[in-house]
């Protein structure tokens, strides 16, 4: 029975029609929900084949909130005992040191500083790393989001192997980009406080930094696509991002409501189950179902403004094209209607 059973999962069962050019989409809206469909649950598979990659960084991550956490909670209390006398979960050697720092509203924003800091030189080899692994993610799920094969593993693993290099580089400078733009905004920022005119390097600072994230949504689709240099990687990434402003932020906004959605729970709430439950979304899907959504969204980019322009490439792979419906009407004609 079970043989059967996996049998007809792999294969089909017998008996059933052949998939026909009637059968494909003629939309990219088609195309999208139809692969979903199909591939789910392999996108299952494959967030959980690549969630050990971004354990390090979660793992700073909670560490970071909680220190933070627990670090103004104490200052807090600290507070309160200063004006009730009141020692509550203090010890004598937390209040001797809390004594030492002065205006405790400052002490706790020094403690945010140092720890969001701290969180950015930390984060660098935890993003690095990321690189290869959104390579390998990435042309697995274009090919699926084209309604084209491709095995977890093997293929994810070939991707990792040739994109290694250039997958290294753009994570590596995704990496260093949150500890330049946290010195730099604040390095800005008190120098604004007597020359107005440095809130414009501040400023710039910020949409370099978010043009890099948007040429981001194309620069992995990219790299595991065409064989460019890691130049025209950077160049044609950032074009494309700025070309489609709207349409990448559209789609990078889609992507946050997940998070929108437990956070916002959590705030009203103050439930932890929302937390978990969001942590859970992207330990099963998230992750893998953010990186279809991209992928058949970048395929439609490269056909459009790359693919059109080469000779010989095929574009709208998946979708029922018109020559397809002309060549049928060919051979359904009678040798008397010719």
């Amino acid at each position: 029975m079970f043989g059967k059973w996996m049998n007809n999962y792999y294969y089909g069962k017998s008996g059933k029609g052949d998939y026909t050019k009637e059968d494909l989409p003629t939309t990219r809206w088609q195309l999208f929900w139809e692969m979903l469909r199909v591939r789910l649950a392999n996108l299952f598979r494959l967030n959980l084949m690549t969630v050990a990659a971004w354990l390090p960084l979660l793992i700073l991550l909670f560490y970071t909130i909680t220190t933070t956490l627990n670090g103004v909670a104490v200052t807090a209390q600290y507070s309160e005992y200063l004006s009730t006398g009141e020692m509550g979960e203090l010890t004598e050697e937390q209040i001797a040191a809390l004594g030492k720092m002065g205006d405790m509203d400052a002490a706790a924003g020094a403690l945010v500083q140092q720890q969001i800091m701290s969180l950015c030189l930390w984060a660098i080899p935890c993003l690095a790393i990321l690189g290869p692994v959104k390579a390998g993610v990435a042309y697995v799920t274009r090919n699926w989001s084209r309604d084209e094969h491709a095995f977890i593993w093997s293929d994810f693993k070939d991707a990792v192997k040739e994109n290694w290099k250039q997958a290294l580089g753009v994570s590596l400078i995704s990496s260093l980009l949150p500890v330049i733009v946290y010195v730099g905004y604040r390095f800005y920022g008190q120098q604004s406080a007597s020359n107005v005119i440095f809130v414009v390097p501040q400023m710039l600072l910020v949409v370099l930094a978010a043009v890099w994230a948007l040429g981001c949504t194309f620069m992995y689709p990219m790299m595991v696509t065409y064989k460019v240099t890691f130049g025209q990687l950077i160049k044609n990434s950032l074009v494309l991002a700025v070309g489609r402003l709207p349409q990448t932020v559209g789609i990078r906004l889609i992507l946050l409501v997940p998070a929108a959605i437990g956070f916002g729970a959590f705030w009203f709430t103050g439930s932890v189950l929302a937390i978990l439950i969001l942590g859970m979304y992207y330990a099963l899907v998230g992750y893998a179902l953010s990186r279809f959504v991209i992928a058949s969204y970048t395929n439609a980019v490269f056909d459009r403004f790359i693919n059109s322009k080469m000779e010989g490439v095929q574009v709208n792979r998946g979708l029922q094209k018109a020559e397809d419906d002309e060549d049928d009407e060919i051979e359904e004609k009678t040798p008397e209607q010719e």
